[in-house]
């Protein structure tokens, strides 16, 4: 996730081995017992759900921006951890309307973002089962002190992002980045609009006056990641090094100016040209993380005012206008949301107290795109907030940072984070650190990760006892000694 600092300077699928459950036709009730209603986060005791696995999300949606209305069909491929007499999926809002498990109808009730479902004969752990729910509604925009997110309504249509959850808000999931899962979104628009997913494009027709857009996204992923875009873009596909590209503007953009005070480039200039160097910061960021992960890449990029950040979606980066101003704010934030595509994507946090993993690393990617750049270095960059950071700059403990919004999301854990890399690197030297970042990406890919996994990594690594550092730069919320 990007957002602007204030003291910065510079269909359904064939599933192959996947059989439905079997309980009640040949394994008899199972008794079991319900699941949780959250997966084990302090932070968001009632995100995500336990006493089962996905495997799968298939949604098919239809969305009509003239009423706001939704209407939906989630199908949800799931293995059952335990025996389960019931269990609960995340869902904020939306009305539903029947819910089968395994095909035969299955009895559910609501009470808050919990939607608790009981099939007639319970299931079996060990078993795979297949969930059908049948939903419609205006979903909910949240709105936060970084503004609006979610499923967001535009003047011609709507797009999804948000972090931590809002997931739940347009589909019934398991809304947390322990369980991470495979997503096919098709999604059928009034004809004229786009509708952007996740992954590759795999089917597009238009029929009586609608257009169905099909995407399918084989690589798991944690919920918060997909994203969907409804609207009037400007998409181009290409391929570059093996990899297929979509990127969908908003033509908005190209008569937004929001520099009115001088006659610079649009924004949708300044995102075109940013957008263009993507398959060479992809190519750059292979060399510090190893391969790119995905099959797919791209962006999103819409004018809604009320969008106000850029989110990490898997496979295709959202990102809102205001962050192409000029070409290195474009540059750096499309730098940053693509270094996720690792740090965050493909090796999720187990707890969002640890988020500091993800956005310490992407800004710190920044960092040197920026002395790849030529324009500054990593050691500049940390300098120059040791210099000029407000003394509530010290203050947050970023290795626990809180869970409100602001707090996760707080200045320090994307700066200080990148400056706790900083400090690793300038403790065990370049090549070293460098080892530790790919080792650190291709031993725990598809995984999720720590804190403590990550320090473990580098002592073992650099031969070095590092509980100081780490504990100065991850727990102490003061000043380090020696920055004055």
């Amino acid at each position: 996730m990007s957002r602007k600092f204030s003291i910065l300077t510079a269909t359904t699928v064939v599933l192959l081995g996947v059989t439905p459950g079997t309980a009640g036709a040949d394994e008899g009730e199972t008794g079991g017992k319900p699941g949780a209603p959250g997966i084990g986060d302090p932070y968001y005791p009632l995100d995500g759900n336990g006493g089962y696995d996905v495997l799968h999300y298939d949604l098919d949606i239809r969305y009509d921006p003239a009423t706001d209305v939704l209407t939906g069909v989630a199908t949800i491929v799931a293995g059952a951890l335990e025996d389960l007499s019931s269990f609960n999926l995340d869902l904020e809002g939306l009305e539903v309307r029947s819910v089968t498990v395994d095909r035969d109808d299955a009895d559910w009730s609501r009470e808050g973002q919990e939607l608790t479902i009981t099939p007639d004969d319970g299931l079996r752990g060990g078993k795979t089962f297949i969930t059908v729910i049948s939903y419609d509604g205006v979903p909910q925009t949240v709105h936060d002190p970084f503004g609006a997110s979610g499923f967001m309504h535009t003047d011609d249509g709507a797009i999804v992002a948000g972090q931590p959850d809002g997931a739940a808000t347009w589909f019934p999931a398991n809304d947390h980045p322990r369980d991470a899962a495979s997503v096919s979104v098709t999604a059928t628009v009034p004809e004229g609009l786009e509708a952007i997913s996740n992954g590759v494009l795999v089917h597009r027709h238009t029929k009586e006056g609608w257009t169905t857009w099909s995407w399918d996204a084989k690589e798991p992923m944690a919920t918060y990641l997909v994203t969907l875009a409804i609207g009037e873009f400007d998409v181009r596909e290409y391929r570059a090094d093996g990899i297929r590209y979509w990127d969908a503007l908003d033509p908005d953009l190209f008569t937004l100016d929001l520099d009115p005070e001088t006659e610079g480039p649009s924004a949708g200039e300044v995102a075109e040209a940013a957008l263009a160097r993507q398959p060479e910061i992809v190519d750059f960021l292979s060399g510090i993380f190893g391969p790119y992960p995905f099959r797919s890449a791209g962006a999103i990029v819409d004018d809604h005012p009320e969008f106000q950040f850029a989110l990490e979606t898997q496979t295709r980066p959202i990102y809102s206008a205001l962050f192409f101003t000029d070409p290195v704010s474009g540059e750096l934030v499309v730098t940053h949301e693509l270094a996720h595509q690792w740090i965050g994507d493909l090796l999720r946090i187990d707890l969002w107290q640890h988020i500091w993993l993800n956005e310490g690393f992407a800004q710190y990617a920044e960092w040197l795109w920026l002395e790849h750049e030529g324009l500054s270095t990593p050691q500049e960059e940390f300098d120059d907030i040791a210099a000029n950071a407000p003394p509530e700059f010290w203050q947050t403990t970023i290795g626990d940072p809180g869970p409100a919004v602001d707090e996760l999301f707080d200045d320090a854990v994307y700066l200080r984070g990148a400056m706790t890399l900083q400090a690793l690197r300038n403790t065990v030297g370049d090549a070293v650190f460098f080892g530790i970042l790919k080792v650190w990406v291709a031993t725990q890919a598809g995984g999720t990760v720590t804190t403590d996994e990550f320090i473990a990594l580098a002592e073992k690594m650099s031969g070095q006892e590092l509980d100081e550092l780490f504990e100065t730069w991850l727990f102490t919320p003061e000043k380090p000694a020696g920055l004055d």
